[in-house]
């Protein structure tokens, strides 16, 4: 598997008002970890691995975003300069799949269908949001409604209803 390590400042998009935090990496550098779908496993100052996407800059490199949270963890600031792990992401997904997620896919063939009928992104961002709490059992919970609310679908997914069938924790139509 490729992987490359260099330094880099936090850098910040400061001309849409709102956070930007990045780290560019170079086109040189990215040829070498880039899989078919640009997907990579950072890490940062040895500390924290996540799953990300290498976005072109429309010059010839690349950048991975850097939100707010992994910016505090991190404690890191625009133009502290960050150690850089990256490695081509071999997952299924592209991003960390929660326990037990694939155990409720084999169990449900129609939930499966519809979910792998999603884009690779849309996948990531419902698997997203099913990481987002610490605790396993709300994770399952998450995924719960959520394939629930795929079936009542039929896989057309909105993410407005998803975020009112969690908050109401259940799906409503």
């Amino acid at each position: 598997m490729a992987e490359v390590k260099f330094k880099t400042p936090l850098g910040n998009f400061q001309e849409s008002g709102v956070y930007g935090g990045h780290i560019k990496v170079p086109l040189d550098l990215a040829k070498k970890v880039m899989a078919k779908d640009k997907r990579v496993v950072c890490t940062l100052n040895d500390q924290i691995s996540i799953h990300a996407g290498l976005i072109s800059d429309g010059k010839g490199g690349f950048f991975i975003n850097i939100n707010k949270e992994l910016s505090k963890k991190l404690q890191a600031f625009e133009g502290d300069e960050l150690e850089v792990h990256l490695e081509e992401d071999i997952s299924k997904y592209g991003m960390a799949i929660p326990e037990g997620f694939e155990e409720l896919l084999e169990q449900d063939p129609n939930a499966e269908r519809y979910f792998h009928g999603l884009t690779k992104g849309k996948q990531r961002s419902l698997l997203h949001i099913i990481n987002k709490p610490k605790n396993v059992q709300l994770k399952l919970e998450k995924a719960f409604i959520i394939l629930d609310y795929l079936k009542d679908v039929r896989g057309n997914l909105d993410f407005k209803e998803v975020n009112e069938a969690l908050k109401n924790n259940r799906f409503k139509r």
